[in-house]
């Protein structure tokens, strides 16, 4: 179904995005928000079909089933991913839940008019394998156009590669279907991809709107620092990341170590998660023993702004970022980096470890970074007091890296590519 669309007054085609979850500040609720503002000012209109859902209601799906967390799908997940086997019993589960949400895609699209759909990260990671096996079946049997936007794949994964469900891993994650058009964030998961399955895609990188720099600092967000009990004159070393061993903390911990002044204060945005709490604990004793004031800041940063049940100010990741006078980012392992772009939009300088997606695909473009090989030295620290201490340096070097952020990471990215998608898949052009 053609709808007019109601700022450009032309023809828009209604776009599908599926997926287990779009809510919150995850990376594929990010991305796909991203995707979805490129494609509205095409002229597209984007539903959301999810279990977990914080869009307009009016143009939201929401499907309990679908949420990874769901109750059957976590039960499922204990019986598959343990390599004891798959019993029958196991199999007419996956089954049921699949065909449950076969349906209700269905009815999604029956619902919207959707003409195309982007499955978002559900075909390449096996959080909720029936809901992979369930996009794949509604692909194969409606010969709907898709484009698959895959983040990271099982095979990345070390906590999926002992398994009972191979037949379905091969099947549908991703599946191998005329009508999709793949979608990856870097070269190299391009390359297995093509290894792997045999498939083609392009690369589309994680993205801000670099034409259009972050709004100054307001009001709410102006108390930052004195809520977190920093003073005027302290150096705020953010660490924009989960407590999780990939992304390298003990290095922030060491380089502020190096630093030798208690004015630099290794301020962490978000807590452990789900992978446990050994990793923190190391960390404290770690800061303990090197004398780093390090504190984990949680509990006052949200999804978005409010208050706790204190009646303390809950700030956005983003409101830290105003007032941060450095970031360290020593992941040893990422899909791409969205935390590094963040970094680059509010300009701010980063000490980064050169992980191997970094070396491959970001490093080559021109950034000016300081970059280290596994660990801090004290030559790299020397290097970040001097961009602490010189305000001159420091402004040239964000500047600089803005620039190059704007020419290789800016909606344009998006939007040239996923036209070309459209085009190829429906031969609709905007």
């Amino acid at each position: 179904m053609y709808i007019i669309h109601p700022q450009l007054n032309i023809m828009a085609k209604n776009i599908g995005f599926v997926s287990t979850r779009f809510a919150g500040q995850d990376g594929v609720s990010l991305e796909s928000a991203k995707w979805a503002d490129v494609l509205w000012k095409e002229g597209y209109t984007s539903f959301w079909y999810s279990g977990l859902n914080d869009r307009n209601d009016d143009i939201s799906y929401v499907v309990p089933e679908a949420y990874f967390g769901f109750d059957e799908n976590e039960k499922i997940n204990e019986l598959i991913w343990d390599g004891k086997g798959r019993s029958k019993q196991t199999t007419n589960r996956i089954h049921k839940l699949a065909n449950k949400l076969k349906q209700s895609l269905y009815d999604f699209v029956e619902k919207f008019d959707i003409d195309i759909l982007i499955p978002q990260n559900c075909l390449a990671i096996p959080m909720h394998l029936p809901l992979g096996i369930a996009v794949t079946e509604f692909l194969s049997e409606t010969k709907m156009p898709a484009i698959a936007h895959h983040h990271d794949f099982f095979w990345e994964r070390t906590r999926f590669s002992v398994n009972s469900v191979p037949e379905y891993l091969d099947m549908s994650f991703p599946p191998k279907l005329q009508n999709i058009h793949n979608i990856v964030i870097n070269q190299e998961a391009q390359e297995q991809l093509a290894l792997r399955k045999g498939c083609s895609s392009q690369v589309i990188p994680n993205v801000f709107d670099f034409d259009n720099p972050p709004p100054d600092v307001d009001e709410y967000a102006s108390d930052v620092r004195k809520e977190l009990n920093l003073e005027e004159d302290d150096f705020f070393i953010l660490q924009p990341t989960r407590v999780v061993p990939r992304k390298g903390i003990e290095q922030a911990i060491k380089m502020i170590s190096l630093l030798k002044n208690p004015k630099c204060k290794l301020i962490i945005s978000h807590e452990a998660g789900d992978e446990g709490y050994e990793y923190l604990h190391m960390l404290e004793q770690l800061a303990k023993e090197e004398n780093v004031d390090m504190r984990i800041v949680a509990d006052r940063v949200g999804e978005v702004r409010g208050r706790d049940k204190d009646n303390r100010k809950i700030y956005t990741l983003w409101d830290l970022y105003h007032h941060a006078d450095f970031v360290t980012y020593p992941s040893t392992y990422e899909g791409f980096g969205n935390a590094l772009l963040e970094a680059v939009y509010f300009r701010k300088p980063v000490l980064i470890n050169r992980y191997s997606i970094f070396i491959r695909d970001i490093e080559p473009l021109g950034f000016d970074f300081l970059t280290m090989d596994g660990f801090v030295t004290p030559s790299q620290t020397q290097e970040v007091n001097e961009i602490l201490t010189n305000s001159e340096k420091r402004k040239k070097m964000v500047d600089h890296n803005y620039q190059v952020a704007k020419k290789f990471y800016s909606y344009s990215v998006v939007r040239g590519i996923l036209k070309t998608a459209i085009a190829s898949l429906t031969g609709y052009t905007s």
